[in-house]
């Protein structure tokens, strides 16, 4: 099994897969690492469905457009979950509260599922396997994925993981610098994220021109605003509300 520092400080995405399965006794850690996630006040407000089936991960492909889908050996779907919670309260005859039709209510179930996927990649990452989280999952027609899941009511898809022995070594990206990413005891001034952010867009520009693979001039700047521009017209309200969780606001 790898060390802390190779699976934290040496983690890409891989995209390309080798054609076979992973272990059940490798599965299992996995989803042991999953299940032992830490959630706010021990909620769990997330569930999980892991899709082997080539069939439905056919379906899935044709629906987010990634490769990975359908190449990996496991396609895991991370989920804010309510669901088991109502089930439970019905049974005991207890009154259900609507927590997820908060933004805070949600908010805790997505910072629970993003916590379980992290969790997932350590698991699968010290076991040797590649990982490529998916946010095509939630935004790629989320309606349709949920109906081929079978995911009821107050559930609700978060993003996707896939997992699989690695058929490629990708180069690192580089990362923003440090006095960035941590800052100790206060926000820095505005000047000095433009100096730190400046040159890590040379960087990020010189990493892919040179990079094994696809070229581009890209930084880092510029590809995201794009990224955030193409993403702010997914409006995933209509999804949520479908899934029986209306988000009212602040309150």
């Amino acid at each position: 099994m790898k060390t802390v520092d190779d699976v934290l400080l040496n983690r890409r995405s891989v995209r390309r897969y080798e054609r076979r399965p992973i272990e059940p006794e490798k599965l299992e850690f996995i989803y042991k690492a999953i299940r032992n996630t830490a959630t706010s006040y021990n909620g769990q407000q997330f569930s999980v469905v892991a899709v082997t089936d080539p069939e439905i991960k056919l379906k899935l492909y044709d629906i987010m457009g990634q490769k990975q889908v359908k190449t990996s050996a496991v396609f895991f779907v991370f989920c804010v979950d309510f669901h088991q919670l109502e089930v439970a309260a019905k049974a005991k005859g207890l009154e259900f509260p609507d927590f997820q039709n908060t933004l805070n209510g949600y908010t805790v179930g997505v910072i629970d599922a993003a916590l379980a996927m992290q969790n997932a990649v350590v698991a699968a990452e010290a076991l040797g396997l590649g990982c490529c989280c998916i946010g095509y999952a939630r935004t790629a027609d989320p309606a349709a994925t949920s109906r081929i899941l079978g995911l009821p009511d107050k559930v609700a898809i978060v993003c996707g993981l896939a997992v699989g022995y690695p058929n490629e070594f990708p180069d690192m990206k580089p990362k923003r610098p440090m006095p960035v990413v941590v800052h100790e005891n206060w926000y820095p001034d505005d000047k000095t994220l433009a100096g730190e952010l400046t040159a890590y867009d040379e960087l990020v520009t010189a990493y892919n021109r040179e990079r094994t693979g696809d070229k581009t001039d890209n930084d880092w700047t510029g590809h995201i605003l794009d990224y955030h521009r193409l993403e702010k017209a997914k409006d995933l309200g209509p999804y949520l509300a479908g899934q029986e969780i209306e988000i009212g606001g602040n309150r």
